[in-house]
């Protein structure tokens, strides 16, 4: 009788920040999302204030390298929905992020082991010979480079979770 293989240990790990959702697709999000991650997942919804009637959820998930993209590609045919999916980068592997609004479609970029964007040289190269000599196109390129318009369209969304309740903790003795 043969051994029944076990399950890989999570290779990657993450979060899919759902910015902003409509009330009826918030079984449908969920549902593609565990499709994406091979198993069932239960988000907690909260009221998103900087929509009226949208929803909101954090999700931390684990899976293998590439679960990340598995997300986004899930998630992205949705035109209402504003998301952001993390995925951390690894031992010897670079993390990513993947950010989408109705407008402006999906945007991706690398990240290092802190999250941050990184820029490959090729883009780089790409924009300084876009630009020229010409400073304001450099900026121009290195904001689409970054994502920049993306990140100020999700922004006032973000600051939604700083509206969650907080729990203090009070220094004992």
């Amino acid at each position: 009788m043969a051994a029944t293989p076990a399950r890989q240990a999570p290779t990657a790990r993450g979060v899919l920040f759902v910015h902003s959702s409509p009330r009826a697709l918030c079984p449908h999000v969920e549902w593609a999302a565990g499709t994406a991650l091979g198993e069932a997942v239960n988000f907690e919804w909260s009221e998103q204030p900087v929509q009226k009637g949208a929803q909101r959820a954090e999700f931390y998930w684990e899976g293998e390298r590439g679960t990340g993209a598995k997300l986004a590609s899930a998630l992205r045919g949705w035109e209402h929905l504003r998301f952001e999916v993390t995925e951390d980068a690894g031992l010897g592997t670079d993390g990513g992020r993947w950010l989408h609004t109705p407008d402006l479609g999906i945007f991706y970029a690398q990240t290092d082991t802190a999250g941050n964007i990184v820029i490959p040289e090729d883009r780089v190269r790409y924009a300084i010979e876009v630009a020229g000599a010409n400073t304001i196109e450099l900026h121009r390129e290195l904001r689409l480079a970054l994502g920049q318009a993306w990140d100020d369209e999700l922004e006032p969304f973000r600051h939604a979770s700083d509206m969650n309740s907080v729990v203090w903790l009070h220094q004992v003795g």
